[in-house]
């Protein structure tokens, strides 16, 4: 099995926070949907507006569930939702942000600080929710702004 192709993980094969899993980081477990998941940081980062000011994107409100809200996006033509999917990523959540901000705190992971990075939870039909990993400061802008996505992947534990 490949790593693009790896779907689950069993629990006896996690390494430490840190270390390579699937492709990428191993940041933490969590748990999503009431599914124990390992969430895992790509070295991929990708830049380009959220999707269409003004318009609202059905199924991209999830402060959770950075999949779903991706693949909606992607759905509705979102550039660089695409590029994630085409990764086998998404663009996290605010959940999966705020992870990433934890790991990232604690020294797990090395995130840009120059930048704002989008999130995929949709806060409106005008704007979605960025996180800005320097200082963890999380709001929401207008949707066609370029900012930059660092996509994650989330396999089930088992």
């Amino acid at each position: 099995m490949t790593k693009q192709a790896q779907q689950t993980v069993l629990a006896a094969e996690l390494p430490e926070r840190g270390q390579p899993l699937a492709g990428g980081v191993f940041v933490t477990r969590y748990w999503l949907n009431g599914v124990e998941r390992a969430l895992i940081l790509l070295p991929d980062e990708l830049s380009g507006p959220w999707g269409e000011y003004g318009v609202e994107i059905k199924g991209a409100g999830s402060y959770s569930d950075g999949e779903a809200n991706t693949r909606a996006m992607a759905e509705a033509g979102s550039v660089i939702a695409i590029k994630a999917l085409e990764l086998d990523g998404f663009i996290p959540s605010c959940l999966e942000g705020q992870l990433l901000m934890a790991a990232k705190a604690d020294g797990v992971v090395e995130l840009r600080e120059d930048r704002w990075h989008w999130l995929s939870s949709q806060r409106s039909a005008y704007y979605a929710y960025f996180m800005v990993f320097g200082d963890g400061w999380l709001t929401n802008y207008g949707k066609s702004y370029e900012r930059l996505a660092r996509p994650v992947r989330s396999l089930p534990i088992q």
